[in-house]
């Protein structure tokens, strides 16, 4: 038997979700999985499972956490790894953490997560542009005074990799113009396994949990 459940959305949408089940899994939490389709707006199935009416949801060994940095957190707390591990460090990535957690509106809004969509080139508003340019400097210059690479604090897959994994995949999808070392460490988020895993389980999705207006080419 497992030791709790984590609710998440429909992997070919749900950013938040990814953002709560890599740390899970990053610290090998035994929890069951249950997806819940989307419907593109407020989802029963969600409200009927969640406090807080959202995914990512963990319930584990009684603790019940309903968002996803907090979830990030819980997981740290098992698994210390998952932050750096020096005092500098880790204090810039719960800071760049909570900037992603708080921040990007307008990246979020223009360039939606949707994996497979036909995308490429489209949705370059001013204010989603503005977004990318201050993540990419954001990025460079975590590498650069923390010793970044493949990952943005080295070697290890840590919870502010979690935390810009989604907005790696915005940007593999609508592929805006990026940086070498911007391109390279998509490329590497991408090739994690985790990642990579959370990509072929989004393809194996039922035709039914599709959202036509995240499968199409934008208008």
């Amino acid at each position: 038997m497992s030791d709790g459940t984590l609710y998440i959305g429909t992997k070919r949408y749900s950013s938040w979700s990814l953002r709560g089940w890599l740390p899970v899994l990053l610290a090998g939490l035994d929890v069951q999985e249950v997806v819940i389709p989307l419907a593109g707006g407020s989802t029963p199935g969600v409200k009927a499972v969640s406090p807080g009416g959202t995914v990512p949801y963990l319930e584990h060994k009684g603790v019940a956490i309903w968002e996803s940095l907090a979830i990030a957190e819980y997981c740290a707390e098992i698994a210390p790894a998952l932050w750096p591990a020096d005092r500098a460090a880790r204090a810039h990535a719960r800071a760049i953490s909570g900037e992603m957690h708080a921040g990007f509106r307008e990246l979020r809004m223009a360039m939606p997560m949707a994996l497979f969509r036909p995308a490429a080139g489209t949705c370059r508003t001013p204010g989603a542009l503005a977004d990318i340019a201050r993540i990419e400097a954001l990025w460079a210059d975590t590498m650069q005074r923390f010793g970044g690479g493949p990952y943005l604090f080295g070697a290890s897959f840590t919870n502010a990799d979690a935390m810009y994994a989604p907005v790696v995949a915005r940007l593999l999808t609508y592929k805006p113009e990026l940086s070498p070392a911007s391109a390279a460490y998509c490329a590497a988020v991408r090739s994690h396994p985790l990642v990579a895993r959370w990509y072929d389980e989004a393809a194996g999705e039922p035709v039914g949990w599709y959202l036509e207006k995240y499968e199409s080419a934008p208008a």
